[in-house]
């Protein structure tokens, strides 16, 4: 018998602290040997002129989720009960792909409704997919048997991380509501996560703009300027702080968000700063075209300006923002259930707001980061695989090339030139907003705990062999123990 089930050899090892040529030695899934040669494998995969590189962590993807209405703004009526077109095997496909092998997704809750319920819905739906994952929880509505009953219990299971919105009309929560998110989550040991834009800013820039007849998707963007963002950041921040309780601002579209997570961070405040690939790689104006089209584009915050691009690179490299996940919330252009469900007519205020990118994730980071000298190998690493374990409670398992961690790799040929289609991106909806962008740089395959799930573009991967991720209690998102005047009244658990 093989001393190892897979040796990936030959390929330059980047461990997001240095590269290295080596071979990888891999047993029951996990990496169990970095050698100079490996020789006694089952199988082997030459990995001769490739880097090597962990499985992306995808720490903030909308699979399959169950919602009403959507994503969108200020909208009127009940909207109905829908369900999100990308599955979690379209999901899976997509990801692999792309070099992502591990997903942190959403469990929702509506107003009105628990979340136990949705929990056991979604672990289900999880099940049928590929990806290794692990959920946020929603909170949407924090009453008393939400708050003191459910989420315990859910957190129980493995889920570590809450969710808010500081805006959008289903999900919106005022502050005393997000007061009480911070303290349970205190409470329990759980992050929490924050869509951070001011919702009362949005409702009355949105009511003015459609007062004056501008309802046409670029005006998206008018509804929400950075200032409604930099607030919401501000607020969301001091708010934490004076909770103490570690949060992570999600998807920071611009320098003047940004900097309010830099100034706290300064302060010695536990707050980590996210951004996606596009708010580099899209604009506004992508959302100023002829009819509906600039619908594609559309996504909250919304995209900004080339100017900020290099302002979000800059805090990118300062360190401010060290995660970069996807944001995947896909609704396709065609047809009455995606984009149009509202009508083609719509004001913005009514189309569905979320992009695709799974697939375009680490292609796009590393063609716009590593191939035009804005980051280094090891920058993109921790930004795409590290970081995001580390601070989701998945590391050391996941997001790196260690002896113990899970066998999670992208081989990836820095060289390779590649158009993106969406044919490329292998998800469930009809389009993507980056086609037609060269990137320099692509994954060539994918391996999932040891066993190669995607090679040259073909997904090869079972229905059900995903896995579900708990995380127990960890250190790196304990709270200081520092509350104004000594006062404590939502003690952490320790």
């Amino acid at each position: 018998m093989a001393e190892f089930d897979l040796a990936v050899r030959g390929g330059q090892v980047a461990t997001g602290f240095g590269t290295v040529r080596c071979d990888i030695g891999v047993k029951d899934g996990r990496i169990v040997a970095l050698a100079e040669r490996i020789a006694d494998a089952a199988q082997v995969v030459e990995a001769g002129g490739l880097l090597v590189l962990p499985g992306g962590v995808d720490s903030h993807c909308h699979i399959e989720e169950p919602s009403r209405g959507g994503y969108v703004g200020a909208g009127e009526g009940e909207p109905p009960l829908t369900v999100n077109e990308e599955t979690f095997a379209t999901a899976s496909a997509s990801a692999f792909a792309g070099g992502t092998t591990s997903v942190v997704c959403f469990i929702p809750q509506w107003k009105g409704f628990g979340v136990w319920e949705r929990y056991v819905d979604y672990r289900a739906r999880a099940a049928k997919g590929m990806l290794d994952h692990s959920f946020h929880q929603i909170i949407s509505d924090p009453t008393d048997i939400v708050m003191d009953e459910e989420v315990p219990r859910v957190v129980a299971e493995g889920v570590r991380s809450l969710k808010v919105f500081l805006t959008y009309e289903p999900l919106h929560l005022s502050d005393a509501q997000y007061i009480r998110v911070l303290a349970k989550a205190r409470e329990l040991g759980c992050l929490v996560t924050v869509h951070c834009e001011n919702y009362a800013a949005i409702s009355w820039r949105t009511a003015e703009l459609l007062k004056h007849g501008m309802t046409a998707p670029k005006y998206h963007a008018w509804s929400r300027p950075p200032v409604v963002e930099r607030e919401a950041t501000h607020r969301a921040i001091a708010l934490a702080e004076l909770v103490d309780q570690p949060i992570q601002v999600f998807h920071v579209s611009c320098a003047e968000a940004a900097e309010e997570i830099a100034r706290a961070q300064a302060r010695g405040v536990k707050v980590w700063g996210e951004t996606c690939p596009q708010y580099v790689a899209l604009t506004a104006a992508d959302m100023d075209r002829p009819g509906f089209e600039g619908a594609k584009f559309m996504c909250s915050p919304s995209p900004r300006t080339t100017e900020e691009h290099a302002r979000i690179w800059e805090m990118i490299r300062r360190g401010t923002l060290d995660v970069v996940s996807s944001d995947h919330c896909a609704f396709s252009f065609e047809g009455d259930k995606g984009k149009g469900q509202n009508g083609r007519a719509a004001p913005f205020r009514d189309i569905p707001n979320g992009i695709p990118g799974f697939a375009a994730r680490l292609p796009i980071m590393f063609s716009e980061g590593v191939s035009k000298g804005r980051i280094s190998l090891d920058e993109f690493v921790r930004l795409t695989s590290t970081n995001p374990a580390r601070l989701m409670g998945l590391a050391p398992r996941k997001g790196m090339i260690a002896v113990g961690s899970d066998a999670d790799l992208a081989l990836w040929d820095p060289a390779k030139k590649v158009t993106i289609t969406n044919a490329l991106m292998q998800h469930a909806i009809d389009y993507t907003p980056y086609e037609g962008l060269e990137v320099t740089g692509w994954p060539v395959a994918t391996i999932r705990r040891g066993e190669v799930v995607m090679r040259e573009g073909k997904v090869q991967a079972e229905p059900g062999t995903g896995r579900f991720l708990p995380r127990a209690p960890y250190d790196f998102i304990r709270p200081r123990g520092l509350v104004p005047d000594g006062f404590d009244p939502a003690p952490a658990r320790r």
